[in-house]
Parts: structure tokens; sequence; C-alpha cells
């Protein structure tokens, strides 16, 4: 398999797979013409700086959740567009920003942990894709060891 056709195998599973909600039914959300154009047309690549991509947060008890995020800087002179934030597992959920984040200016990732059901060392992953140049994936990273309640 040549290296395009693996591109656009991954392209294509990936965007089946972010049609398909958490009850397992497929959503009906088409990309608006901004974002669709963004990913198309490299004219609208731009690039990203991270301020943290990996965060250690040492250890917790059991039970809460925990609350993560992760700065980003827009460095390039074009608008940047988040366009899909996926996290490695179900005990982690993340949301991307609604609106592009404008040349010079920052952004955030949030994410949330839930401990319960997690004692131990827990190394989780978040895939985001964005309209960068090259036209990549990234994986922000935190570390936290879960300690059994009581």
């Amino acid at each position: 398999m040549s290296l395009r056709h693996l591109f656009t195998f991954v392209v294509a599973a990936t965007a089946l797979a972010s049609c398909i909600g958490n009850d397992g039914k497929v959503a009906n959300n088409k990309p608006n013409p901004e974002t669709q154009q963004a990913f198309t047309d490299s004219a609208n690549f731009t690039t990203i700086e991270w301020i943290d991509s990996v965060k250690n947060f040492g250890k917790m008890l059991e039970g809460p959740n925990l609350d993560i995020v992760f700065r980003f800087k827009n460095t390039g002179n074009k608008p940047l567009i988040i366009s899909d934030v996926r996290p490695g597992c179900g005990c982690t959920v993340a949301e991307k920003p609604t609106k592009p984040i404008m040349p010079g200016n920052e952004g955030e990732i949030k994410a949330r942990f839930e401990s319960q059901g997690r004692v131990g060392v827990n190394n989780k992953n978040i895939t985001v894709m964005a309209n960068t140049k090259p036209l990549q994936s990234f994986e922000l990273k935190f570390s936290v060891e879960v300690e059994k309640k009581g």
C-alpha cells in the first residue's frame, strides 16, 4: 500500500469514526465550509506552538475528577482550527475550542480524567487534529497515580 493510499484510508476512517456518537449511532454533523477549506487548501495552513503538551499530576486519591488544561499558541498567519480532539480511552473526556484561534492568540484544550476505578499509574493521551503545516496530529500526554481511597 502506498503512502498516499494509507493517508487516504486514515482520513476516511477518521471521518467515519467522528460521525459515530456515544450511543453508537451515526451523527449528522457536516463540517462547515470554513473548516473544510482550512483542511483542503494548504494556503490556509498555519503553525502551532504547544505551551504545555505533557503534564504529570503526581498522586491523587481515587474518586474525584481531574480537570486538565493544555495551552497552545497560533504562531502562524492564518486562523488555527482545531478540528478534533480524541482521548485515548473512555476515562478521559476532552473538548476543543469552538472558534478559530487567530494568529498570535492562545487557546486551550480542556480535558477531564475520571479517577474512579483507575487505581495505579495512569499514562493517558489525547490526539489533536488541526490545520497546521505540515498537516499532522499532535499527542497531548498526562500522567497521574491514583491511590485507593481509604
